[in-house]
């Protein structure tokens, strides 16, 4: 695999992708989402198949050894760009950075897929999610901007910056915002706005001194940790999970935690007693915490 990372990039695996799957016949994450007139069933028939498939693909990739078992998990990893497409476009949206974040993305599910141990019991899918989600968040934090300015005030940035070094050579000191302004047949506000997204192009240190009289390290005043990037990975996990179960016990939860149904309504429904609808929902809420064992105990815990 070490040799999948240097010769197979992201966008050749983004070809590939398109023809494995529409011979394999399945669809992405978001499109299987969105796509619910297919039917329950039918969604449930083309997870449980993928998944199959997968596991029959790294029971494989076990016995192999060299060049072959890197074919093997390269095509593993070409079955589940979709994995990588669906949490770019959650996490950073229609950015321009999206091509970038989606790199990232695919070098997490590379490691995923070097690192996955089918005999652990876990499926790959919730497997690889944090993995892949933790790859670009560290992408984030080590490289990305606090806040991207658009392109335009990017450029007139580097404009009036190259215009201050030029104008105070001509004029002997450094130009006013309203020369500079002039200079560059632009307003004020423009060159201000400019000039300020500097400090956009990284955050600051969260060890740095609030103040100059204040020792406070800044990180110590931020009051809330965001886990925004966490809430996507427990989506996903959770989604993948729910897949695997068989139609009734989905028919359950979907009755219990999307219409509310009470446990007396939906045995009802189904044609069971109140009592085994209540052992059905303690074992299915079980089965789905194990599955999220890989991410933080409080986030699963809250599932």
């Amino acid at each position: 695999m070490r040799q999948a990372l240097r010769t197979s990039s992201p966008s050749r695996l983004a070809g590939e992708s398109t023809s494995l799957l529409r011979w394999k016949g399945w669809f992405s994450v978001s499109n299987d989402v969105d796509g619910v007139h297919h039917g329950r069933e039918h969604l449930h028939a083309r997870w449980a198949e993928k998944e199959r498939w997968t596991g029959q693909r790294f029971a494989e990739a076990a016995r192999a050894r060299g060049e072959h078992r890197r074919r093997i998990e390269d095509e593993i990893a070409v079955a589940h760009l979709d994995l990588v497409d669906t949490l770019a476009s959650r996490i950073v949206g229609a950015s321009r950075e999206i091509r970038d974040v989606r790199q990232v993305g695919c070098v997490g599910l590379v490691k995923a897929v070097r690192r996955f141990e089918p005999d652990r019991g876990v499926p790959f899918v919730p497997y690889a999610v944090p993995t892949i989600g933790g790859e670009i968040k560290r992408h984030l934090r080590d490289n990305g901007w606090f806040v991207r300015p658009p392109r335009s005030v990017q450029e007139l940035r580097a404009e009036a910056l190259r215009a201050t070094t030029e104008l105070g050579q001509c004029i002997g000191r450094e130009p006013t915002m309203a020369e500079l302004a002039t200079h560059l047949g632009r307003t004020v506000a423009d060159v201000v706005q400019a000039l300020a997204a500097h400090s956009s192009l990284r955050p600051a240190s969260l060890d740095a001194p609030v103040a100059a009289d204040d020792a406070t390290p800044f990180g110590q005043t931020i009051p809330i940790d965001d886990d925004s990037f966490d809430r996507v990975d427990l989506a996903l996990t959770l989604r993948a999970a729910v897949s695997t179960l068989d139609g009734r016990d989905q028919r359950v939860l979907e009755l219990r935690f999307v219409h509310h149904r009470t446990q007396s309504e939906i045995a009802d429904e189904i044609g069971v007693t109140q009592m085994q609808v209540s052992r059905i929902l303690s074992r299915v809420l079980a089965t789905l915490r194990g599955r999220l064992d890989g991410l933080d105990p409080a986030i699963a815990g809250a599932a």
